[in-house]
């Protein structure tokens, strides 16, 4: 299993990076998780435009979904070799209206279903192509999930928009990468059930006990070094900051 990171910026891009998107593959299937703002042109240099074989929405908020609209347009108006066949899409409900309001002019009121199979999400287990993967609702003021994937007997997990929950534990319990948001600064945020701080991360990583903690989802107004080494502070294996186009074999 591989995990490259397309975008990692929480809220709005960075200078250096798109929104929150990330590709799992395996066994020649691509995944990916989230498309946010700019992550579509990122996902380029990783993949080719129509290459990807499924798509999982963590929550509907911009920052994790915006760059459907785009996607939409790519895969609706495709001249050269048809319009594509109808993509995988799970995402929370009223996904497709939330993106078809987004977009604002499809060409019709289904036109968004035509080329996105939209599949609402729940709690539960299935399977997505060659991954098990495994969904829970975690505490964000919308509908939000994180999603546990396995391959291979290794295993990733990905916190989405969450404050600290049990949800969230269970998932990443002995994964060997937890991709964890750390949007808000310990001791200067302090607001229940939005975002996790370093110290939050590294705590859930602790509890977890994850092989390896990637925080993600840092906006640019956060300062990614300082949550790392409240990460560090309580949790004691190998932690770093997420990068755009870093890769994770697995």
């Amino acid at each position: 299993m591989k995990l490259t990171v397309v975008g990692c910026s929480g809220s709005f891009p960075s200078v250096d990076s798109a929104c929150s998107s990330y590709l799992v593959e395996a066994d020649g299937f691509r995944l990916l998780l989230d498309m946010g703002n700019g992550a579509l042109g990122e996902l380029q240099r990783h993949c080719g435009l129509y290459d990807l074989d499924a798509i999982f929405l963590s929550h509907l908020h911009a920052d994790h979904c915006i760059d459907m609209c785009g996607y939409f347009v790519a895969r609706y108006y495709r001249h050269e070799g048809g319009r594509c066949d109808a993509l995988p899409v799970y995402a929370p409900e009223g996904a497709e209206q939330r993106l078809t309001t987004a977009y604002a002019d499809t060409p019709s009121p289904t036109a968004m279903s035509e080329v996105f199979d939209f599949r609402t999400l729940r709690s539960g287990s299935f399977d997505i192509g060659p991954f098990r993967v495994r969904t829970e609702r975690v505490c964000h003021p919308v509908e939000a999930y994180g999603i546990r994937v396995e391959h291979g007997g290794t295993s990733l997990a990905y916190s989405g928009d969450t404050g600290v929950c049990d949800a969230l534990d269970e998932l990443a319990a002995g994964t060997d990468l937890f991709l964890c948001e750390a949007s808000f600064t310990h001791g200067k945020e302090d607001i229940p059930e939005l975002h996790l701080n370093g110290r939050e991360a590294g705590a859930t990583a602790a509890r977890a006990d994850v092989g390896r903690l990637v925080l993600t989802h840092v906006p640019p107004w956060t300062d990614g070094e300082r949550n790392l080494a409240d990460a560090r502070a309580v949790y004691g294996g190998p932690a770093e900051l997420a990068r755009p186009g870093t890769v994770y074999e697995l």
